[in-house]
């Protein structure tokens, strides 16, 4: 009898072990060392800008965000802003905001992501609790679409109406970005110059309106793909153009088959690189 209780206690001591090693990520300074989420929060405290690289099907990755706005709203006056919302969607989000309409409302008025409700809404919801401002700073989706198409010169010829949901023109435009230069070798025969310009308006325009609602008073946190901030490029190349001065700190999101190191490629993406286990379950 105490033989089996000995087995048990052990093998129960075996599993705990097992589950505790089981980490759902790991987080790397842009050298590749290990860190911390306190430390993280120490040096966002500090900043002025915070870009949140995502990967938009990752739940560890919305799950940190959520944490991390809770814990900087604590410290700091906070604005919030994402790639999710469009700019010309901006007023239907202030009424959300401000509760004027509910959830159903802003789903028929605007078009919002397919996993808003799994993956954003909480954040959404927590920017209302808490009073802080939320900017649209995408660019709208069928203005991208025409840059795909045809490049940057349709853009002069529209409406000064529709044009303020844009960066201004002319675009600066930098195609030897190593980002920019790597799209065209992923998509193979569908990469483009064009689609190269797509991504850059969608990066200035963000970058644009972060720098219109940017104060030092605010510590700015922006949500975003990975992939429009990584390296220090994308949204950063165009803010650095537009406000040099602005002290800025970036997030990456990476997947790895092991996150007990940082793999060679991941090094120096960003200033703090969240490790996921490339087995995680994703959100759709």
């Amino acid at each position: 009898m105490n033989q089996k209780i000995t087995f048990l206690l052990s093998f129960s001591i075996v599993l705990n072990s097992f589950a505790q090693n089981k980490k759902a990520y790991e987080l790397f300074s842009a050298s590749g060392k290990k860190t911390s989420f306190s430390k993280l929060i120490k040096k966002a405290i500090l900043s002025d800008l915070v870009l949140f690289g995502e990967q938009h099907n990752n739940p560890i990755a919305h799950w940190l965000e959520l944490e991390l706005v809770t814990e900087l709203s604590n410290k700091r006056k906070l604005v919030l802003g994402s790639e999710i919302f469009e700019s010309d969607q901006q007023e239907e989000l202030n009424l959300y905001l401000k509760d004027s309409i509910d959830h159903s409302i802003l789903s028929q008025r605007i078009k919002l992501w397919p996993n808003y409700e799994t993956d954003y809404k909480a954040l959404v919801d927590l920017a209302k609790t808490k009073q802080i401002p939320f900017v649209a700073t995408n660019i709208p989706k069928k203005y991208a679409t025409l840059v795909y198409k045809k490049g940057f010169e349709p853009l002069v010829d529209l409406d000064s109406n529709v044009k303020k949901y844009i960066a201004p023109q002319p675009i600066a435009y930098e195609p030897e970005l190593p980002q920019y230069k790597k799209i065209l070798t992923m998509m193979g025969e569908h990469g483009t110059p064009e689609l190269v310009k797509a991504q850059a308006i969608r990066d200035a325009t963000m970058a644009h309106f972060i720098s219109l609602k940017f104060s030092k008073e605010n510590l700015f946190l922006h949500i975003n793909g990975a992939y429009h901030s990584d390296y220090k490029e994308g949204i950063v190349w165009y803010l650095n153009k537009i406000a040099p001065q602005f002290n800025t700190i970036t997030i990456s999101t990476v997947e790895q088959e092991s996150i007990k190191k940082l793999e060679a490629e991941n090094i120096n993406k960003a200033d703090f690189i969240i490790c996921v286990p490339s087995t995680m379950t994703k959100t759709y």
